[in-house]
């Protein structure tokens, strides 16, 4: 049997394998950072199988991959730029953008979200409601470790705290100023 029939993603598992190693971590620490069994990862980086679109994603977000290095993996699994998931409709057909849209800075505006937790993570789809007769569109999609997603929770809750706190301040401040004095 050849060695690609019984590998057929060992280009994918020598870069993930890449990846831990340059982030000094063993099997067990990155299969724990991504919530898998170690038994996975080590599967993956011999090439033996790939990792789920999810999974992948947990990866390269764990590793901090680069946008190129990122679709260089996203490729060498199988999926195809026409499967990166940067963003989709309702219909959940791919809408690809282009690499120069895709680095720059933007801020994308959602009012739902629909959040799915597995053994392996978090993965959240933020999308846009448009008119009330319109499915709502796709976003962002973000998949993350279910550890690293209670980190973002607690910041999160912590920093809307402050900024309402800093809120009620600024407006008893302003009170104080405007009140008549007797």
């Amino acid at each position: 049997m050849s060695e690609q029939k019984e590998n057929p993603f060992r280009t994918l598992g020598r870069q993930l394998k890449a990846l831990r190693n340059r982030a000094s971590e063993s099997i067990a620490e990155a299969s724990g950072a991504v919530e898998i069994e170690a038994e996975k990862l080590a599967s993956f980086e011999l090439g033996q199988s790939r990792p789920s679109e999810d999974v992948l994603l947990l990866l390269i977000s764990h590793f901090g991959a680069k946008d190129d290095e990122a679709v260089r993996l996203w490729e060498m699994a199988g999926y195809g730029l026409d499967k990166i998931p940067v963003t989709h409709n309702a219909n959940e057909e791919l809408i690809t953008l282009p690499t120069a849209q895709m680095s720059e800075p933007r801020v994308l505006f959602t009012d739902i979200v629909d959040v799915t937790v597995n053994n392996y993570g978090v993965v959240m789809n933020f999308m846009q409601g448009g008119s009330p007769n319109a499915k709502p569109v796709s976003v962002a999609r973000v998949g993350m470790s279910r550890e690293h997603a209670k980190s973002v929770l607690q910041i999160l809750k912590l920093t809307i705290d402050q900024t309402e706190q800093n809120i009620k301040n600024l407006s008893q401040n302003s009170t104080k100023e405007t009140a008549p004095e007797n």
